[in-house]
């Protein structure tokens, strides 16, 4: 239908194209923190070789653990229940969560602070300058959850830009140093800058003083993503040690090579966890009876794209993968069935997650989360206990399957069970 030769926008296609734009900004911004992350990687490990390299990647995984605790704290319940919600209501529960990831990173980072200064040697210096950034690399990922839940991805992204800009000097200025503490202390001085940009973006100031106000408010919710999250980075790492103990370190590189080929479809599957917690809120509170559709849509996706990008890692010449991976590519070459699989296994249970996040069923969440970390570790290292390498890479994704399963029959419960009517999830203070 057209008037004066111009097409009408109907409420249905302008719905789809802004859902686009948003799941298109979750993915520039992930891709805009991959190559930041993976810059730092590799110039951190040129500078300093390997062992010192080693000390910042302890350091690394330590940020990972403390950004998994702020997270289920702060921004999962933020993405939740203020995600598509009045202006007002969202810049107030903006306060409250930003001021409880700046209180989650000083409370640990001076435990970092004073365990790095008790542990002295080549260790200590890199978490000691560790627990100094944290209060800022809390704060610049609080940002990002925050504009992602009000639909403005594109200040996610222009953040995240900004953070990569500022690393640059930073790193230079590290690398005269030439010590661990100095790129431990340019990474989070980088990531502050862009946690006071964000300030700049928003015009909202984070209040600490309130966190405790959020911690009760949200702990139906806060303490189960809490143990959600870290149980989650927990079990891979629990893989990787149990691993390299029971066939070696040679098998935890293969692995590693196999998941590295998977890499950009990774990076894509986390840009769009970025955002698909808050659309399949706004799907609930604006249309809930397509949500089952919506999240079986969003992890059919996923896992079919995993399936699509694991066929092509098959059909990659020898020649390539050498070239890529070097003398890593031919142990790591035979996994690639297993972990695509695995993938695409991880992928199909996101959906089911979004939607239970959505509907704010904490204690099912937690429920399918602890399984499915049980079944990681156990698969994982029961395989390798029986057949190396390539057990635990298929037991993993017999593990990652059976998990899935369990999300989407905790979903169906849980769709069940919710009344259209009435959304707890909502708040307005």
């Amino acid at each position: 239908m057209t008037t004066q030769g111009k097409k009408t926008t109907t409420p249905a296609g302008s719905a789809k194209r802004a859902l686009v734009g948003r799941l298109s900004w979750g993915l520039a911004d992930q891709a805009a923190s991959s190559i930041s992350n993976f810059a730092v990687g590799i110039y951190v490990a040129r500078s300093l070789g390997v062992t010192a390299f080693g000390v910042f990647s302890l350091a690394w995984v330590t940020y990972g653990v403390v950004l998994n605790v702020s997270r289920g704290l702060a921004t999962d319940p933020l993405v939740v229940r203020f995600s598509g919600v009045p202006d007002a209501s969202w810049r107030g529960a903006v306060a409250r969560s930003t001021g409880t990831a700046l209180g989650v990173g000083a409370a640990l980072g001076a435990v970092s602070l004073v365990a790095g200064l008790g542990l002295g040697g080549r260790v200590g210096p890199a978490f000691a300058a560790l627990g100094v950034m944290l209060p800022g690399l809390l704060l610049q990922d609080a940002w990002r959850f925050s504009f992602f839940a009000a639909g403005a991805g594109r200040k996610a992204f222009v953040n995240d830009v900004v953070w990569g800009i500022a690393l640059v000097p930073a790193m230079v200025a590290a690398a005269r140093v030439g010590s661990v503490a100095a790129f431990v202390l340019a990474w989070g001085a980088s990531a502050t800058v862009a946690a006071a940009y964000g300030y700049l973006q928003s015009g909202i100031r984070p209040r600490m003083t309130q966190a405790r106000g959020w911690l009760r408010e949200q702990r139906d919710l806060g303490y189960r993503y809490l143990v959600e999250n870290v149980s989650l980075s927990g079990a891979s790492q629990l893989r990787a040690y149990g691993l390299g103990a029971i066939v070696g370190l040679g098998a935890v590189g293969a692995v590693r090579g196999a998941e590295l080929l998977l890499g950009p479809f990774l990076a894509v599957l986390m840009g769009l966890s970025l955002v698909t917690v808050p659309e399949a809120a706004r799907v609930l509170r604006q249309a809930p009876h397509r949500l089952g559709r919506f999240c079986l849509l969003l992890g059919g996706g996923q896992a079919g794209g995993a399936l699509l990008w694991g066929a092509a890692l098959l059909l990659m010449p020898d020649r390539l993968g050498e070239l890529v991976l070097g003398d890593v590519w031919h142990s790591s070459a035979q996994l690639i069935v297993p972990i695509t699989l695995g993938v695409a296994g991880a992928g199909l249970g996101t959906g089911a997650a979004a939607g239970l996040r959505a509907l704010g069923a904490a204690r099912r969440s937690l429920r399918c989360q602890l399984f499915a970390s049980a079944c990681y570790v156990g698969g994982g290292l029961g395989g390798a206990a029986v057949a190396g390498t390539v057990g635990s890479a298929w037991g993993v994704a017999a593990a990652t399957v059976s998990g899935s399963a369990v999300w989407w029959l905790q979903l169906r419960s849980a769709l069940r069970e919710h009344h259209p009517n009435s959304v707890p999830e909502v708040r307005t203070s």
